[in-house]
């Protein structure tokens, strides 16, 4: 029979505790928000694309909605959003009072597309929100065949 010193359960138990540790935090590691180059995010996450009308990326570092307004002709376009960071990201689409659209995309390199219809020209209402925030998020209107 062997006999180890009192301390050695508790070395083993500490060295274990550590190696858990290590390999949680190495598979949980996220994208630092704060610190992203957005530019350089959104060149890798947006596809190229002809016939873009509108288009922004930008963080969203807490729960307030970012609401821009574009200038757009009436037409069938594609509207593709993109985010990073964890969660979710949304998009909501108004023209003249109405909604267009309402998309979502999950924050883990996923894009989501959704076609809408804009029946005449005039100001698009988009609002980017989140309550997983922090992300970075980019979306994009393309005309559509």
């Amino acid at each position: 029979m062997v006999l180890f010193p009192s301390s050695l359960p508790r070395t083993l138990s500490a060295v274990a505790a550590a190696a858990v540790l290590l390999g949680v935090s190495g598979c949980a590691q996220q994208l630092s928000v704060e610190n992203a180059d957005v530019p350089a995010w959104k060149a890798t996450a947006m596809p190229s694309a002809s016939g873009v009308v509108a288009e922004d990326a930008g963080k969203i570092l807490n729960a307030q909605p970012i609401d821009l307004t574009e200038d757009v002709p009436a037409g069938k376009y594609t509207l593709t959003l993109a985010c990073e960071g964890g969660g979710k990201a949304f998009l909501a689409v108004r023209s003249g009072g109405k909604e267009l659209a309402d998309l979502g995309a999950a924050c883990y390199g996923a894009r989501e597309s959704v076609k809408i219809t804009l029946p005449e020209s005039g100001p698009l209402e988009l609002s980017v929100s989140s309550v997983d925030a922090p992300l970075i998020y980019a979306y994009q209107l393309v005309t559509a065949d």
